[in-house]
């Protein structure tokens, strides 16, 4: 899949997943033309790595390149606000990985700050961008489904135990909740939509992080949803959408380009569906913000803004649920 390259993409923090964006960025053919670090060893590095023009030793730098439209954000979670607000500051568009912050009220101000520049400011939850998930929201807006009765999902990796690490230090956002239960309690708001309850629970490690979460949420329709988080056990990373006339079970790893299936309460297969994409799929929410862009728009149909800070406030309430505050918290 490739495209017509419009908007000149710049990348603040060249870790491991703004390698993966890059990588698909290249694959959709869009136009990568400057990295930023806080070290310009990295920068140069992560740049002669992707045949990037500019490598800026500063995160300053790189939203003051006059060739750069929009930044795509890939530092630690505390540092997501920060980041996205000195991009908007500079008159750039900001696509931000999630977690889309690290709070619900940081989250308020990257919007507000967004709306008053007339920029966009979009929350990187790739997956809601996937052909499949697409199709996904298509079959239960046609009512094939019937009554929306339930939703489960999990996302559940064996990763670390190592207190040291990013994953379990609270003073950088740790805990499987931000890192891995974004992606289910998204697609929970996604497919159910705002919460009115949530019951949670969670295991908490040697350093306060969540390593364990459950949550039960009720909505609007009286439809359930649960998801489970962890970052200590790798679970089947499989999700079903249940109505009363059939459901989707989306097979693993639902949350990545992947295959599914529509199913009578009897069985019958109503739909099978599986993905044949190129690259990872992160360049659909890159190609995404460049149609939004093009339009003269600042807001995302498949996540609006507002459902991102909707939903940050949402993690907020399940991390106040199982007792996991940041330093620095009021």
């Amino acid at each position: 899949m490739t495209s017509q390259a419009s908007l000149r993409w710049g990348i603040l923090g060249p870790g491991g997943i703004a390698r993966a964006f890059t990588g698909d960025l290249r694959t959709a053919g869009l136009d990568v033309v400057a990295v930023g670090s806080r070290r310009l060893e990295s920068a140069q590095a992560f740049a002669a790595d992707f045949g990037i023009p500019r490598a800026h030793g500063s995160y300053e730098d790189l939203v003051a390149d006059p060739d750069v439209d929009i930044v795509y954000i890939a530092t630690p979670h505390p540092l997501h606000a920060a980041n996205a607000l000195l991009a908007l500051e500079a008159g750039k568009h900001v696509l931000v990985e999630k977690p889309f912050t690290l709070t619900g009220a940081e989250a308020e101000a990257v919007r507000d700050a967004a709306a008053a520049g007339g920029l966009l400011a979009m929350e990187a939850m790739w997956t809601r961008y996937l052909p499949h998930m697409i199709r996904i929201r298509e079959i239960v807006a046609s009512g094939v489904l019937g009554e929306l009765r339930a939703l489960t999902a999990d996302h559940t990796q064996l990763i670390t135990s190592d207190p040291a690490h990013r994953l379990n230090a609270l003073e950088l956002g740790g805990g499987a909740l931000l890192d891995l239960g974004v992606y289910p309690v998204s697609f929970a708001w996604d497919i159910l939509g705002e919460p009115l309850s949530i019951v949670a629970s969670a295991r908490l490690g040697e350093t306060g992080a969540d390593t364990e979460v459950a949550t039960i949420m009720a909505h609007a329709s009286g439809a359930l949803s649960t998801t489970l988080s962890a970052s200590r056990a790798a679970g089947p990373n499989t999700a079903s959408i249940i109505g009363t006339e059939a459901r989707i079970d989306i097979d693993r790893v639902w949350y990545s380009p992947t295959s599914f299936r529509v199913v009578a309460p009897d069985g019958r297969v109503l739909e099978e569906y599986r993905s044949e994409i190129e690259g990872r799929g992160m360049q659909y929410q890159a190609l995404a913000a460049e149609r939004i862009i093009a339009a003269g728009r600042t807001d995302s149909d498949e996540l609006p803004i507002d459902e991102s800070v909707a939903i940050m406030a949402t993690l907020d309430e399940i991390r106040a649920l199982v007792g996991v505050r940041y330093p620095g918290e009021d």
